[in-house]
Protein backbone atom coordinates (compact mmCIF):
# COMPACT_ATOMS: atom_id res chain seq x y z
CA UNK A 1 0.00 0.00 0.00
CA UNK A 2 1.40 3.53 -0.73
CA UNK A 3 2.25 6.45 0.91
CA UNK A 4 -0.91 8.06 -0.55
CA UNK A 5 -3.20 5.47 0.57
CA UNK A 6 -2.24 5.88 4.10
CA UNK A 7 -2.67 9.36 4.17
CA UNK A 8 -6.50 8.52 3.69
CA UNK A 9 -6.13 5.56 5.95
CA UNK A 10 -4.51 6.92 8.96
CA UNK A 11 -5.67 10.90 9.61
CA UNK A 12 -3.02 12.74 11.23
CA UNK A 13 -3.03 15.52 13.87
CA UNK A 14 -0.64 18.51 14.26
CA UNK A 15 1.15 17.95 17.91
CA UNK A 16 1.09 21.06 18.70
CA UNK A 17 -2.62 22.43 17.58
CA UNK A 18 -4.57 19.56 17.19
CA UNK A 19 -5.66 20.45 13.84
CA UNK A 20 -5.55 17.84 10.77
CA UNK A 21 -4.14 17.82 7.34
CA UNK A 22 -7.08 19.09 5.60
CA UNK A 23 -7.26 22.30 7.92
CA UNK A 24 -3.60 23.16 8.00
CA UNK A 25 -2.08 21.15 4.57
CA UNK A 26 0.44 18.85 4.15
CA UNK A 27 1.82 18.60 7.76
CA UNK A 28 5.92 18.12 8.78
CA UNK A 29 7.28 14.93 9.69
CA UNK A 30 9.79 15.28 13.27
CA UNK A 31 11.58 12.15 14.84
CA UNK A 32 9.64 9.96 16.92
CA UNK A 33 6.51 10.50 14.69
CA UNK A 34 5.69 13.92 15.57
CA UNK A 35 3.79 15.50 13.00
CA UNK A 36 3.58 19.67 12.83
CA UNK A 37 1.74 22.18 11.08
CA UNK A 38 3.41 24.98 8.88
CA UNK A 39 1.80 27.22 11.11
CA UNK A 40 3.25 25.56 14.01
CA UNK A 41 6.30 25.34 12.91
CA UNK A 42 6.61 29.11 11.59
CA UNK A 43 5.50 30.02 14.95
CA UNK A 44 8.21 28.23 16.71
CA UNK A 45 10.61 29.60 14.04
CA UNK A 46 9.76 33.34 15.01
CA UNK A 47 10.33 32.32 18.85
CA UNK A 48 13.30 30.89 18.62
CA UNK A 49 14.55 34.16 16.93
CA UNK A 50 12.97 36.52 18.99
CA UNK A 51 15.47 34.44 21.95
CA UNK A 52 12.36 32.70 23.80
CA UNK A 53 14.86 29.87 23.97
CA UNK A 54 18.09 31.53 25.06
CA UNK A 55 18.03 30.61 28.30
CA UNK A 56 16.42 27.10 28.33
CA UNK A 57 18.48 23.98 29.48
CA UNK A 58 17.57 21.11 27.22
CA UNK A 59 19.52 18.77 29.33
CA UNK A 60 17.40 18.57 32.14
CA UNK A 61 13.90 19.02 30.37
CA UNK A 62 10.92 19.99 32.57
CA UNK A 63 7.83 18.67 30.72
CA UNK A 64 5.47 20.38 32.19
CA UNK A 65 6.88 23.39 31.22
CA UNK A 66 6.82 22.24 27.57
CA UNK A 67 3.72 20.98 27.92
CA UNK A 68 2.52 25.12 28.91
CA UNK A 69 4.41 26.37 26.09
CA UNK A 70 2.56 24.39 23.41
CA UNK A 71 -0.31 25.25 25.12
CA UNK A 72 0.52 28.90 24.50
CA UNK A 73 1.09 28.26 21.11
CA UNK A 74 -1.88 26.52 20.33
CA UNK A 75 -4.65 29.12 19.07
CA UNK A 76 -7.30 29.31 22.29
CA UNK A 77 -10.59 28.59 21.48
CA UNK A 78 -13.22 31.69 22.75
CA UNK A 79 -14.48 30.30 26.52
CA UNK A 80 -18.11 31.63 27.46
CA UNK A 81 -18.06 32.90 30.87
CA UNK A 82 -20.30 30.80 33.32
CA UNK A 83 -22.95 33.06 35.00
CA UNK A 84 -21.65 32.90 38.54
CA UNK A 85 -24.01 30.81 40.53
CA UNK A 86 -26.12 32.22 43.26
CA UNK A 87 -25.11 31.13 46.52
CA UNK A 88 -28.04 29.17 48.38
CA UNK A 89 -28.57 31.30 51.64
CA UNK A 90 -28.54 29.40 54.27
CA UNK A 91 -32.27 29.63 55.74
CA UNK A 92 -32.36 31.50 58.89
CA UNK A 93 -32.54 29.48 62.41
CA UNK A 94 -35.85 29.57 63.70
CA UNK A 95 -36.58 32.07 67.00
CA UNK A 96 -38.83 30.82 69.78
CA UNK A 97 -39.01 34.81 70.23
CA UNK A 98 -40.60 35.30 66.02
CA UNK A 99 -42.93 32.26 66.37
CA UNK A 100 -45.98 34.01 66.32
CA UNK A 101 -48.65 33.54 69.37
CA UNK A 102 -51.75 31.74 68.32
CA UNK A 103 -53.63 34.72 68.77
CA UNK A 104 -51.49 35.90 66.02
CA UNK A 105 -51.60 33.39 64.12
CA UNK A 106 -55.76 33.24 64.14
CA UNK A 107 -55.59 36.87 63.59
CA UNK A 108 -53.82 36.45 59.88
CA UNK A 109 -56.09 33.71 59.32
CA UNK A 110 -59.14 35.75 59.88
CA UNK A 111 -58.20 38.04 56.94
CA UNK A 112 -58.47 35.45 54.58
CA UNK A 113 -60.70 32.66 56.25
CA UNK A 114 -64.43 33.14 56.76
CA UNK A 115 -66.09 31.39 59.75
CA UNK A 116 -64.40 28.86 61.09
CA UNK A 117 -63.62 29.29 64.39
CA UNK A 118 -63.23 26.63 65.96
CA UNK A 119 -60.64 25.22 63.49
CA UNK A 120 -58.71 28.17 63.23
CA UNK A 121 -58.14 28.27 66.99
CA UNK A 122 -57.01 24.94 66.88
CA UNK A 123 -55.23 24.73 64.29
CA UNK A 124 -53.58 28.04 65.12
CA UNK A 125 -52.22 26.41 68.81
CA UNK A 126 -51.57 23.05 67.26
CA UNK A 127 -48.80 24.96 64.48
CA UNK A 128 -47.44 27.23 67.42
CA UNK A 129 -46.56 24.00 69.71
CA UNK A 130 -45.28 22.09 66.87
CA UNK A 131 -42.67 25.12 66.03
CA UNK A 132 -41.91 25.45 70.02
CA UNK A 133 -40.72 21.51 69.69
CA UNK A 134 -38.65 22.58 67.27
CA UNK A 135 -36.61 25.18 68.50
CA UNK A 136 -36.30 23.69 71.73
CA UNK A 137 -36.44 19.95 70.88
CA UNK A 138 -36.03 19.15 74.44
CA UNK A 139 -37.58 21.27 77.16
CA UNK A 140 -36.46 20.50 81.11
CA UNK A 141 -35.34 16.88 79.24
CA UNK A 142 -38.68 16.29 78.37
CA UNK A 143 -39.53 15.28 75.18
CA UNK A 144 -42.55 16.99 73.53
CA UNK A 145 -44.86 14.58 70.95
CA UNK A 146 -45.29 15.87 67.63
CA UNK A 147 -48.96 18.02 67.38
CA UNK A 148 -49.65 16.16 63.32
CA UNK A 149 -53.53 17.03 62.29
CA UNK A 150 -56.54 15.12 61.05
CA UNK A 151 -59.10 17.92 59.89
CA UNK A 152 -62.53 16.28 58.82
CA UNK A 153 -65.14 18.92 57.05
CA UNK A 154 -67.41 18.44 53.96
CA UNK A 155 -66.19 19.53 50.01
CA UNK A 156 -65.27 23.30 49.47
CA UNK A 157 -65.12 24.31 53.37
CA UNK A 158 -62.18 25.30 53.20
CA UNK A 159 -59.62 22.60 54.45
CA UNK A 160 -56.77 23.20 51.66
CA UNK A 161 -57.17 26.90 51.85
CA UNK A 162 -57.10 26.83 55.62
CA UNK A 163 -53.17 25.36 55.11
CA UNK A 164 -52.14 27.14 52.02
CA UNK A 165 -52.50 30.56 53.79
CA UNK A 166 -51.10 28.99 56.93
CA UNK A 167 -48.03 28.20 55.07
CA UNK A 168 -48.00 31.79 53.57
CA UNK A 169 -48.11 33.48 57.03
CA UNK A 170 -45.29 31.15 58.26
CA UNK A 171 -43.21 31.43 55.46
CA UNK A 172 -42.47 27.46 55.68
CA UNK A 173 -42.16 25.15 52.56
CA UNK A 174 -45.36 23.27 51.99
CA UNK A 175 -46.35 20.09 50.22
CA UNK A 176 -49.78 19.30 49.07
CA UNK A 177 -50.23 15.95 47.91
CA UNK A 178 -53.43 13.88 47.02
CA UNK A 179 -53.90 10.33 48.83
CA UNK A 180 -55.58 8.85 46.38
CA UNK A 181 -52.08 8.28 44.11
CA UNK A 182 -50.44 6.57 46.76
CA UNK A 183 -49.82 2.67 46.47
CA UNK A 184 -47.63 0.32 48.18
CA UNK A 185 -44.33 0.03 47.50
CA UNK A 186 -44.02 -2.15 44.19
CA UNK A 187 -47.49 -1.55 43.08
CA UNK A 188 -48.27 1.14 40.13
CA UNK A 189 -48.86 4.88 41.86
CA UNK A 190 -46.62 7.02 43.84
CA UNK A 191 -44.87 5.18 46.94
CA UNK A 192 -45.64 7.21 50.22
CA UNK A 193 -41.94 9.07 50.04
CA UNK A 194 -43.42 10.41 47.05
CA UNK A 195 -44.63 13.38 49.25
CA UNK A 196 -40.99 14.12 50.81
CA UNK A 197 -39.76 14.60 47.15
CA UNK A 198 -42.48 17.07 46.43
CA UNK A 199 -41.83 19.26 49.65
CA UNK A 200 -38.05 19.37 49.19
CA UNK A 201 -38.91 20.21 45.42
CA UNK A 202 -40.80 23.44 47.40
CA UNK A 203 -38.28 23.86 49.48
CA UNK A 204 -35.60 24.46 46.77
CA UNK A 205 -33.80 21.16 47.41
CA UNK A 206 -32.50 22.59 50.44
CA UNK A 207 -33.22 19.55 53.12
CA UNK A 208 -32.64 22.07 56.44
CA UNK A 209 -35.41 23.86 54.95
CA UNK A 210 -37.71 21.37 54.23
CA UNK A 211 -37.29 18.97 57.65
CA UNK A 212 -39.16 21.97 59.17
CA UNK A 213 -42.13 22.21 56.56
CA UNK A 214 -46.01 21.16 56.52
CA UNK A 215 -47.02 18.57 54.67
CA UNK A 216 -50.84 18.16 53.26
CA UNK A 217 -52.23 15.12 52.90
CA UNK A 218 -55.79 15.63 50.92
CA UNK A 219 -58.45 12.81 50.48
CA UNK A 220 -57.00 10.89 53.66
CA UNK A 221 -60.82 8.97 53.71
CA UNK A 222 -59.45 7.58 50.19
CA UNK A 223 -57.40 5.22 51.78
CA UNK A 224 -59.49 3.94 54.56
CA UNK A 225 -59.32 0.43 54.40
CA UNK A 226 -61.70 -1.77 51.90
CA UNK A 227 -64.41 -3.60 53.98
CA UNK A 228 -64.46 -7.34 53.20
CA UNK A 229 -62.00 -7.25 50.87
CA UNK A 230 -60.80 -10.56 48.91
CA UNK A 231 -57.39 -9.05 47.56
CA UNK A 232 -54.17 -7.09 49.21
CA UNK A 233 -55.67 -3.55 49.65
CA UNK A 234 -52.51 -2.08 47.91
CA UNK A 235 -53.88 1.38 47.88
CA UNK A 236 -55.78 1.34 51.41
CA UNK A 237 -55.09 -0.05 54.37
CA UNK A 238 -51.48 -0.47 53.04
CA UNK A 239 -50.70 2.90 52.17
CA UNK A 240 -52.03 3.96 56.10
CA UNK A 241 -48.95 1.37 57.46
CA UNK A 242 -46.52 3.33 55.00
CA UNK A 243 -47.39 6.38 56.41
CA UNK A 244 -46.96 5.45 59.98
CA UNK A 245 -42.94 6.62 60.08
CA UNK A 246 -43.25 9.26 58.31
CA UNK A 247 -45.80 10.54 60.85
CA UNK A 248 -43.63 9.59 63.75
CA UNK A 249 -40.75 10.39 62.34
CA UNK A 250 -37.39 8.80 60.37
CA UNK A 251 -34.70 8.99 58.39
CA UNK A 252 -36.24 8.42 54.79
CA UNK A 253 -34.16 8.44 51.90
CA UNK A 254 -35.75 10.79 48.83
CA UNK A 255 -35.08 10.78 45.13
CA UNK A 256 -33.85 15.05 44.54
CA UNK A 257 -35.37 16.34 41.71
CA UNK A 258 -38.56 13.54 41.37
CA UNK A 259 -40.96 11.74 42.77
CA UNK A 260 -39.93 8.59 41.81
CA UNK A 261 -36.61 6.25 42.64
CA UNK A 262 -34.06 5.04 39.95
CA UNK A 263 -30.68 4.58 39.28
CA UNK A 264 -29.92 7.83 37.66
CA UNK A 265 -31.94 10.35 40.05
CA UNK A 266 -29.73 11.03 42.95
CA UNK A 267 -30.89 10.39 46.85
CA UNK A 268 -30.97 12.15 50.06
CA UNK A 269 -31.77 11.52 53.52
CA UNK A 270 -34.99 13.65 55.52
CA UNK A 271 -35.37 13.06 58.99
CA UNK A 272 -39.40 13.74 59.28
CA UNK A 273 -39.30 14.29 62.93
CA UNK A 274 -39.63 17.81 62.66
CA UNK A 275 -42.20 18.05 59.90
CA UNK A 276 -45.78 18.88 60.54
CA UNK A 277 -48.65 16.39 58.42
CA UNK A 278 -51.64 17.58 58.39
CA UNK A 279 -54.48 15.30 57.01
CA UNK A 280 -57.93 16.05 56.04
CA UNK A 281 -60.87 14.76 54.25
CA UNK A 282 -64.84 15.30 53.64
CA UNK A 283 -65.16 11.44 54.92
CA UNK A 284 -68.41 10.73 52.94
CA UNK A 285 -71.05 8.76 54.87
CA UNK A 286 -69.37 9.60 58.45
CA UNK A 287 -72.99 10.92 59.19
CA UNK A 288 -74.12 8.17 59.21
CA UNK A 289 -72.05 6.04 61.63
CA UNK A 290 -72.08 9.10 64.16
CA UNK A 291 -75.71 9.06 63.98
CA UNK A 292 -75.70 5.11 64.13
CA UNK A 293 -73.37 5.62 67.47
CA UNK A 294 -75.73 8.36 68.86
CA UNK A 295 -78.93 6.44 68.50
CA UNK A 296 -77.49 3.57 70.18
CA UNK A 297 -79.98 3.55 73.19
CA UNK A 298 -82.90 1.66 73.38
CA UNK A 299 -86.05 2.97 71.00
CA UNK A 300 -88.48 2.44 73.60
CA UNK A 301 -88.49 3.77 77.02
CA UNK A 302 -88.24 7.16 79.30
CA UNK A 303 -84.72 7.85 78.18
CA UNK A 304 -84.71 6.74 74.45
CA UNK A 305 -83.80 8.69 71.29
CA UNK A 306 -85.89 9.22 68.12
CA UNK A 307 -84.28 7.87 65.24
CA UNK A 308 -84.36 11.06 63.21
CA UNK A 309 -82.87 13.20 66.23
CA UNK A 310 -80.10 13.94 64.70
CA UNK A 311 -81.26 14.18 61.07
CA UNK A 312 -81.45 18.12 61.01
CA UNK A 313 -78.20 18.59 62.60
CA UNK A 314 -76.24 20.48 59.99
CA UNK A 315 -73.17 20.59 62.42
CA UNK A 316 -73.65 16.45 63.00
CA UNK A 317 -69.37 15.78 61.79
CA UNK A 318 -68.28 17.76 64.97
CA UNK A 319 -69.20 14.80 66.88
CA UNK A 320 -67.18 12.78 65.57
CA UNK A 321 -64.75 10.51 67.63
CA UNK A 322 -61.79 8.35 67.27
CA UNK A 323 -64.15 5.18 66.87
CA UNK A 324 -66.09 6.68 64.15
CA UNK A 325 -63.14 7.12 62.02
CA UNK A 326 -61.94 3.49 63.21
CA UNK A 327 -65.04 1.75 62.34
CA UNK A 328 -65.34 4.22 58.87
CA UNK A 329 -61.83 2.32 58.40
CA UNK A 330 -58.87 3.91 59.22
CA UNK A 331 -56.28 1.67 61.60
CA UNK A 332 -56.08 2.80 65.21
CA UNK A 333 -52.15 3.18 64.32
CA UNK A 334 -52.44 5.40 61.75
CA UNK A 335 -55.17 7.67 64.30
CA UNK A 336 -52.71 7.56 66.96
CA UNK A 337 -50.04 9.75 65.59
CA UNK A 338 -52.68 11.72 64.56
CA UNK A 339 -53.46 13.08 68.33
CA UNK A 340 -55.43 16.48 67.08
CA UNK A 341 -58.73 15.86 65.77
CA UNK A 342 -60.98 18.63 64.50
CA UNK A 343 -63.84 19.56 62.34
CA UNK A 344 -64.64 22.47 59.78
CA UNK A 345 -68.46 23.61 59.46
CA UNK A 346 -70.63 23.31 56.29
CA UNK A 347 -71.09 26.81 54.81
CA UNK A 348 -74.22 29.13 55.38
CA UNK A 349 -75.74 31.29 53.10
CA UNK A 350 -74.80 33.93 55.48
CA UNK A 351 -70.95 32.32 55.59
CA UNK A 352 -70.92 32.34 52.00
CA UNK A 353 -71.87 35.93 50.94
CA UNK A 354 -68.80 37.26 53.77
CA UNK A 355 -66.77 34.44 51.34
CA UNK A 356 -67.75 36.80 48.49
CA UNK A 357 -66.80 40.17 49.70
CA UNK A 358 -64.89 39.94 52.96
CA UNK A 359 -61.52 38.23 52.62
CA UNK A 360 -58.75 40.13 51.75
CA UNK A 361 -58.62 38.46 48.15
CA UNK A 362 -62.39 38.19 47.59
CA UNK A 363 -63.62 37.26 44.43
CA UNK A 364 -65.65 39.53 44.15
CA UNK A 365 -62.39 42.12 44.64
CA UNK A 366 -61.02 40.71 41.85
CA UNK A 367 -63.55 41.18 39.23
CA UNK A 368 -63.75 44.99 40.56
CA UNK A 369 -59.78 44.83 40.03
CA UNK A 370 -60.51 43.81 36.60
CA UNK A 371 -63.35 45.95 35.68
CA UNK A 372 -61.01 48.89 37.06
CA UNK A 373 -58.26 48.63 34.53
CA UNK A 374 -61.14 49.36 31.65
CA UNK A 375 -62.18 52.12 34.07
CA UNK A 376 -65.49 51.15 34.50
CA UNK A 377 -66.84 49.98 38.33
CA UNK A 378 -68.85 47.40 39.32
CA UNK A 379 -71.48 46.77 41.65
CA UNK A 380 -73.20 44.02 43.48
CA UNK A 381 -76.73 44.32 45.01
CA UNK A 382 -77.19 43.06 48.07
CA UNK A 383 -79.81 40.35 46.81
CA UNK A 384 -77.62 39.99 44.02
CA UNK A 385 -75.07 38.26 46.82
CA UNK A 386 -77.85 36.24 48.35
CA UNK A 387 -79.01 35.10 45.09
CA UNK A 388 -75.42 33.86 44.58
CA UNK A 389 -74.78 32.19 47.69
CA UNK A 390 -78.34 30.31 47.41
CA UNK A 391 -77.57 29.00 43.57
CA UNK A 392 -73.88 27.77 45.72
CA UNK A 393 -76.13 25.79 48.42
CA UNK A 394 -78.01 24.18 45.62
CA UNK A 395 -74.12 22.94 44.22
CA UNK A 396 -73.11 21.57 47.32
CA UNK A 397 -69.49 21.93 46.77
CA UNK A 398 -69.44 24.42 49.19
CA UNK A 399 -66.96 27.81 48.44
CA UNK A 400 -65.67 26.16 45.05
CA UNK A 401 -68.83 27.26 43.71
CA UNK A 402 -69.40 30.33 43.97
CA UNK A 403 -66.39 31.09 41.09
CA UNK A 404 -68.13 29.10 38.48
CA UNK A 405 -71.67 30.50 39.32
CA UNK A 406 -69.70 34.07 38.78
CA UNK A 407 -68.10 33.07 36.13
CA UNK A 408 -71.18 32.04 33.90
CA UNK A 409 -73.07 35.89 34.68
CA UNK A 410 -69.71 37.74 34.43
CA UNK A 411 -68.97 35.94 31.51
CA UNK A 412 -70.96 38.64 28.43
CA UNK A 413 -70.40 41.13 30.61
CA UNK A 414 -66.64 40.77 29.97
CA UNK A 415 -67.23 40.25 26.87
CA UNK A 416 -69.16 43.48 26.31
CA UNK A 417 -67.60 46.51 28.48
CA UNK A 418 -64.49 46.90 26.45
CA UNK A 419 -66.65 47.40 22.96
CA UNK A 420 -67.92 50.41 24.52
CA UNK A 421 -65.50 53.26 26.16
CA UNK A 422 -68.58 55.16 27.19
CA UNK A 423 -69.86 52.63 29.95
CA UNK A 424 -68.96 53.90 33.39
CA UNK A 425 -70.40 51.44 35.80
CA UNK A 426 -72.29 47.96 35.42
CA UNK A 427 -74.77 47.12 39.02
CA UNK A 428 -75.17 43.18 38.80
CA UNK A 429 -78.91 42.49 40.15
CA UNK A 430 -80.99 39.79 41.92
CA UNK A 431 -82.61 39.40 38.64
CA UNK A 432 -79.98 39.26 36.10
CA UNK A 433 -78.23 36.14 38.29
CA UNK A 434 -81.51 34.61 38.41
CA UNK A 435 -82.26 35.20 34.52
CA UNK A 436 -85.08 37.26 34.63
CA UNK A 437 -83.39 40.53 34.08
CA UNK A 438 -80.47 42.25 32.53
CA UNK A 439 -77.38 44.46 34.96
CA UNK A 440 -77.76 48.51 35.47
CA UNK A 441 -75.45 50.13 33.26
CA UNK A 442 -74.22 53.73 33.69
CA UNK A 443 -72.77 55.80 31.08
CA UNK A 444 -70.11 57.81 31.42
CA UNK A 445 -71.10 61.51 32.47
CA UNK A 446 -74.77 60.86 32.98
CA UNK A 447 -76.24 59.62 36.63
CA UNK A 448 -79.22 57.75 34.06
CA UNK A 449 -78.93 54.06 34.35
CA UNK A 450 -80.09 52.19 31.32
CA UNK A 451 -80.84 48.42 31.04
CA UNK A 452 -79.03 46.20 28.74
CA UNK A 453 -81.48 43.94 26.58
Amino acid sequence: MSDKDNIYDTERFCYVCKRNEKQTGKLIKLPNDIYVCPDCMQRSMDMMNNGYFGNFDFDNIDMSYMNDMIKGMRPQPEVKKKKKEEKKEAPEPLDLKKIPAPHQIKGQLDDYVIGQEYAKKVISVAVYNHYKRVVTNTMDEIEIDKSNMMMIGPTGSGKTYLVKTLARLLNVPLAITDATSLTEAGYIGDDVESVLSKLLQNADNDVEKAERGIIFIDEIDKIAKKQNAHSRDVSGEAVQQGLLKLLEGADVEVPVGATNKNAMVPMTTINTKNILFICGGAFPDLEGIIKKRLTKQASIGFNADLKDKYDRDSNILSRVTVDDLREYGMIPEFLGRLPVLFTLEGLTKEMLVQILKEPKNAILEQYKKLLELDEVKLEFEDDALEAIAEKALEKKTGARALRAIIEEFMLDIMYEIPKDDAIGSVMITRAYIEGNGAPVITMRGTDVPRLTQ
